[in-house]
């Protein structure tokens, strides 16, 4: 996206531990948005079962929210150029929460796919938005750390929000999770009216540069490629993690723990991506295909018992846990000169990718059984091999 400055202010002499309570709303509301997106991936057998559909036609609950959030991400932000940053993040936070307090309610499935497609929109704007946000509420010098740890709340919902709300659902049905997110939404909605600055809008954002930033640089170009196959071949598979274990012999009562498993190894995984990831980018993205590709196999050929698979989800946990700030720094690094207009493609892409994969794994799954997901997402996970191979070294692709 093209951005015209018009004198934004500096952060510097903010304060600092004012700011900070702003970053940490701002981490809560991209935490609980992107929880409630990947939610029902822990619970699709339930919802399934008590809304009378097959599991590859819930999974259109991960696939909906994906598909919107991809458009939304771009067209949110145009649309929305000339608010307060803070009044479209806390409408967008009020949007879910209310949508996901709705899907508790709701007495059929068509109910629960509209509140998903109200999630979708909230996902996407409020990502696209939130990612630069930092600038305005630190001061200059800490507003890497600050982004670090808005962005730490994508990671943090995709390991460990998905597994405490399929804990939740197991312990007190699946309605009671889609309540507790919304109801955290709405925290996150007072912590945001309360902790953060009113913040004019500064820039008018148009859609020129998306089409030139892709045609120009190979770089972008490889990391969009990336990020189709490595988060569509994920999610492919682990929206059907659940039934893969049970039809694997694993106990209902003990998916939820094995979730748990997979979202601490993916902290881990973060951690040790964000270490690395300054010297070794095209190592990182390569490590994180051969791990998925062989945890996922792994999982289909020996995944039989509550031992295995965890000692399975761990390896998957710590790949996938990798896979946001590594791909996030590869779009980064393409394109220095031109990171609004890289990211929004990145923000579209990854969402994109999480529908693909709950669609294709739906299919998937319906036609030819559980366990075929884990062999295709291996596949398309595995044909990222080549692509890192031979992208060449990002940090010297043509900035746009």
């Amino acid at each position: 996206m093209t951005t015209v400055e018009s004198g934004a202010p500096s952060a510097t002499g903010r304060s600092s531990v004012r700011g900070w309570l702003a970053v940490l709303a701002v981490t809560l509301g991209i935490f609980s948005l992107m929880t409630s997106e990947l939610l029902p991936v822990g619970l699709l057998t339930p919802i399934g079962a008590e809304l009378d559909v097959s599991e590859g036609t819930a999974a259109l609950m991960v696939t909906v929210p994906g598909l919107v959030a991809a458009v939304s991400a771009p067209l949110v932000t145009v649309a929305t150029g000339r608010v307060d940053r803070r009044v479209i993040l806390v409408a967008l936070i009020g949007l879910m929460g209310t949508a996901n307090l709705a899907s508790a309610l709701a007495p059929g499935f068509a109910v629960v796919l509209v509140a998903r497609f109200l999630i979708g929109v909230s996902v996407g704007g409020f990502w696209s938005i939130a990612g630069g946000i930092a600038l305005r509420l630190v001061p200059a010098r800490h507003v890497g750390r600050a982004t670090a740890v808005i962005f730490g709340g994508v990671e943090t919902a995709s390991v460990l929000g998905v597994p405490t709300g399929t804990f939740l659902g197991d312990l007190d049905g699946w309605r009671t999770a889609f309540a507790a997110v919304g109801v955290l939404g709405l925290l996150s909605l007072t912590c945001m009216l309360f902790l953060m600055p009113r913040l004019p809008a500064e820039r008018t954002v148009t859609f020129s540069a998306l089409p030139a930033v892709l045609r120009g640089n190979a770089g972008v170009r490889a990391g969009i490629a990336l990020t189709f196959l490595v988060v569509t071949g994920h999610f492919l598979a682990y929206t059907f993690v659940r039934p893969v274990l049970q039809g694997g012999g694993v106990g209902a009562g003990s998916i939820s723990v094995l979730l748990l498993v997979f979202g601490a190894a993916g902290v881990c995984g973060n951690f040790i991506a964000g270490a690395l990831v300054t010297r070794h980018l095209r190592q990182n993205v390569l490590g994180i295909a051969v791990i998925l590709t062989a945890a996922m196999a792994a999982l289909a050929v020996a995944g039989t018992g509550a031992f295995s698979a965890g000692a399975v989800l761990v390896l998957w946990g710590l790949g996938y846990g990798a896979v946001p700030v590594t791909l996030q720094s590869w779009i980064l690094d393409a394109a220095p000169n031109a990171t609004e207009a890289a990211s929004s493609l990145y923000v579209s892409a990854f969402n994109l990718s999480i529908a693909l994969g709950a669609l294709v794994g739906g299919l998937t799954v319906d036609s030819l059984g559980t366990t075929s997901v884990l062999w295709t997402g291996a596949a398309l996970t595995a044909l990222a091999w080549p692509v890192v191979r031979r992208a060449r070294r990002t940090a010297t692709a043509p900035a746009t």
